[in-house]
């Protein structure tokens, strides 16, 4: 097991892409606040829980404490980010939200895609 694991939790509140993370939870969570009452259940929920994903997955991975645990659990993060990606692109289509808001936090999505894809490379290495 590697030293950062042994750590414990509060190790993982210093990785950047799990910071970032948390940020996109509440950049969500306040998108969604908006979102008609009817959705709450549907597109709501399915983005709120795929954002919350991302930095669970992370976390995750960091506990299971090797380099290819962590690159697992980091791909599953992206594939989590892609799922949100496509749910804003439909809220954006069915006028949920202005486009504005949505497009930034789809940049936040596409910054934060790169950095896991980064951070995988980078565990890949020490494997």
């Amino acid at each position: 097991m590697e030293d950062q694991a042994k750590l414990g939790p509060e190790s993982l509140r210093t990785l950047d892409v799990w910071q970032e993370g948390t940020q996109l939870v509440k950049q969500i969570y306040i998108l969604t606040r908006g979102w008609p009452a009817e959705e709450m259940y549907g597109l709501t929920s399915q983005a709120r829980r795929a954002a919350v994903s991302v930095p669970c997955n992370l976390a995750e991975g960091v506990g299971r404490g090797t380099p290819r645990e962590r690159c697992r659990f980091a791909q599953t993060a992206i594939r989590s980010l892609y799922e949100l990606d496509t749910l804003l692109l439909l809220a954006e289509d069915l006028g949920y939200s202005g486009s504005g808001a949505i497009q930034d936090v789809r940049q936040s999505i596409t910054v934060l895609v790169r950095r896991v894809w980064a951070y995988i490379r980078f565990h890949r290495g020490r494997q």
